[in-house]
């Protein structure tokens, strides 16, 4: 069974696909929200849930008073679920059925200051590597990536203006956590000192 965790919607028992996904563990979602709203990360924030799957993770960031989330699914069932579990739990969350690799391709509507990729297993490193890449143009300047893959999974190859700060193994499940970082140019370093 899954939960929302805290916030407006707590114990809330949100309906999961009834294949192709894996949702985050309720412990996970704890530890990983505490330390996002200890950074700030979490009241007032847009966030994004890229291959969403239950919803989750956004689920419970709209729980703890993100200002703005938005679910990104592209398995027609599983968008349909997070549509029913964001009214079953009264959450404002908005939900694209669409790929992460097309979503991320198009210009940005807004900074979004949080963002959680959670691909499926299958989803090779070339394709996360990608979909991270074309992810830069939808943050904030400050806004940080959380990753979740099998703890077996090596770390994402970030694009330059991403910079891992922290990797956390719970079980079978790893999460890495990066932030936009300034390029040398705009700190006024020289560029290849």
């Amino acid at each position: 069974m899954v939960r929302i965790v805290a916030g407006s919607a707590k114990g809330r028992v949100l309906k999961v696909p009834s294949s192709g996904t894996r949702p985050t563990s309720e412990k996970v979602r704890e530890a990983l929200f505490s330390r996002l709203e200890h950074r700030g990360f979490v009241v007032g924030c847009a966030v994004v849930d890229l291959y969403a799957g239950s919803g989750a993770f956004g689920l419970e960031a709209a729980s703890r008073g993100a200002g703005h989330v938005e679910c990104i699914e592209k398995a027609p069932a599983a968008a349909r679920v997070i549509v029913e579990n964001a009214k079953s739990c009264g959450l404002d969350v908005t939900v694209r059925r669409e790929r992460a690799r097309s979503w991320v391709s198009r210009p940005a509507a807004r900074a979004y200051d949080l963002a959680f990729l959670d691909p499926p297993y299958a989803t090779g490193e070339d394709e996360l590597a990608e979909v991270l890449e074309g992810l830069e143009a939808h943050l904030a300047e400050d806004g940080a990536v959380l990753v979740e893959r099998d703890r077996r999974s090596p770390e994402p190859r970030w694009p330059a203006r991403m910079e891992c700060s922290e990797e956390r193994t719970w079980g079978d499940t790893r999460i890495w956590f990066a932030r936009m970082a300034e390029m040398p140019e705009e700190r006024g370093e020289p560029i290849g000192a």
